[in-house]
């Protein structure tokens, strides 16, 4: 069975940046499983999965625009420290959601100079090619309730 609409496959990966550092990897776990046409995945490495069957190995590049967006500068911004209220040991690496016109976006504490705090509210990967090694170990159908639910469920998904 070939990846297309409404399957479920699973697959192995191994994602790297352009410097060939290993970003993320299914390497010891157990293979990620999505909903192929939910948007479970980041699209560019979606569209290029269509096709495939269990067995089949390749490498997708995947661009910013398709995979977590362009790096977006008005997404940092320096705050005051009196924001982050009630939190005694701010430290960068902290995360928060912050409220923003649009509605709420996760933001990371990114550097912190006396009372002032940079947060950037980009997500860690935007900005950067995506370079994913992929085998797909299986292609299934998706069931109703899947379909339904617009995601996995049991084994490498979602469990309710």
């Amino acid at each position: 069975m070939q990846i297309a609409e409404r399957t479920v496959a699973s697959f192995h990966y191994t994602l790297t940046n352009d410097a060939g550092d290993v970003l993320d990897s299914s390497d010891g776990r157990e293979p990620l499983a999505y909903l192929h046409g939910a948007g479970n995945i980041v699209p560019g490495l979606e569209r290029e999965m269509a096709g495939h069957v269990a067995g089949d190995r390749f490498s997708v590049d995947v661009a910013p625009e398709e995979g977590y967006g362009s790096y977006i500068d008005e997404l940092v911004q320096i705050v005051p420290r009196e924001s982050f209220n009630g939190v005694d040991d701010l430290a960068v690496g902290m995360q928060f959601q912050a409220q923003t016109g649009q509605g709420p976006i996760a933001v990371i504490v990114t550097d912190i100079e006396g009372d002032e705090v940079t947060v950037d509210g980009n997500h860690p990967l935007a900005g950067e090619t995506l370079h994913f090694a992929v085998e797909v170990t299986e292609v299934r159908a998706a069931s109703d309730e899947e379909i339904r639910h617009g995601h996995v469920h049991g084994a490498g998904g979602h469990h309710h």
